[in-house]
């Protein structure tokens, strides 16, 4: 298995048309780097926050989708919060906004990609 990953820009046009292929809502609230911009997603359901996705590396180079951010059901302010700091420590960053029905079946598929 190769630890290479697509660039960005790539990935998140996937991700936008998977999520559209099952009927339900993407947007990119903020593009970063085309080529290495890390990939953070805000994933709700029906407008209720379900939570946050950011994909990383791992000590030994490969990368995965792993929670951070505020918990499920925070509220707008937390969340703009939180969006606002990871956007100062990484310029690069790219972040996607999700509406999907299920939300925590979603979360459950995207962390077992890896």
């Amino acid at each position: 298995m190769s630890n290479e990953r697509l660039p960005s820009a790539v990935e998140a046009a996937g991700l936008i048309r998977r999520v559209a292929a099952n009927g339900d809502f993407a947007t990119i609230i903020k593009k970063g780097d085309q080529d290495r911009g890390a990939l953070l997603l805000v994933i709700s359901s029906r407008g209720r926050h379900a939570g946050c996705l950011e994909r990383t590396l791992t000590l030994d180079g490969a990368y995965l989708w792993q929670s951070v951010g505020p918990p499920e059901s925070s509220g707008s302010d937390e969340i703009r919060e939180f969006l606002a700091k990871r956007t100062r420590f990484d310029a690069d960053l790219w972040t996607i906004e999700l509406d999907v029905a299920d939300a925590e079946r979603f979360i459950a598929e995207t962390t077992a990609l890896g």
